[in-house]
């Protein structure tokens, strides 16, 4: 036993035989070069590395609260596989953005580790057969743990795609088309109850855009009969709309009404 395990040895006895938390805390000091080479492979998924760390440490705690001094173990080799642990455990349970099946989740990380072995091996990396061989698990398996895979995190929308892009201007957005056919829709079934002047008038001055002067010209009635006109064009059409009174259109609220109006 060399000087390091024995001050880790000693740290540990008095920690569990006086619950000296000094002496827990020393040797969580000591052990944390481990915890951040343990933490480091685990990196590259999407997770803070200062995160993995502290997750590790909560393994690290975990192994000196349930080492057994009496075994004749080195510490190290006891604290390594619950540091690691953690971490998995973190990754399964706490970082995936979407549901994923255990058994999914459990067949990814055999996946990764398998591809690290035979990258080692040859050098390139392996095809979804040779995964499948070396795994023994069918090739639909393997698509199917590949593909859980990436559900660790969701893309960032604000994340740069391309030169000049980013991930947002790939969604899609409503388009402001249907709202327009909805509204002439809305406005063609509540001028069913108009007669023809009246439709005409509405036309003209929303439509068209023609002053109400110009509207009484062509009419042949006086500017202020074209005003009433439309007051009562409008009314009418709000009333059908508030009511619902238009095929395969809902009640609308008074907001709705006022932009038929407008």
């Amino acid at each position: 036993m060399n000087r390091n395990e024995q001050r880790d040895l000693a740290l540990l006895r008095r920690y569990h035989r006086y619950g000296d938390l000094r002496a827990r805390d020393e040797l969580v000091e000591r052990a944390l070069p481990l915890v951040r080479s343990l933490a480091r492979p685990y990196s590259g998924k999407g997770e803070p590395f200062d995160d993995l760390v502290q997750v590790g440490c909560v393994g690290l705690i975990k192994a000196i609260d349930r080492f057994d001094a009496s075994t004749g173990h080195r510490f190290v080799s006891f604290a390594a596989p619950n540091i690691t642990g953690e971490i998995k455990r973190h990754f399964r349970d706490h970082s995936w953005s979407i549901h994923v099946p255990r058994s999914i989740q459990e067949l990814d990380a055999k996946v990764e580790r398998a591809t690290a072995r035979m990258q080692a091996r040859t050098g390139r990396e392996p095809t979804v057969a040779q995964l499948a061989a070396e795994l023994e698990e069918s090739p639909e398996r393997i698509e199917e743990a590949l593909r859980g895979g990436q559900g660790y995190r969701a893309m960032s929308l604000d994340r740069p795609v391309g030169e000049d892009g980013d991930a947002m201007d790939l969604t899609g957005a409503v388009d402001p088309e249907f709202v327009r056919a909805e509204h002439r829709h809305l406005i063609r079934e509540c001028c069913g109850d108009l007669d023809a002047r009246d439709r005409k008038i509405v036309r003209m001055r929303f439509v068209e855009d023609r002053l109400q002067r110009e509207i009484a010209a062509e009419v042949g009635v006086s500017q202020m009969q074209v005003s009433r006109l439309l007051r009562r064009a409008l009314t009418r059409m709000r009333d059908r709309a508030e009511n619902g009174d238009v095929a395969g259109m809902p009640a609308t609220h008074d907001a709705d009404a006022e932009a038929v109006a407008a």
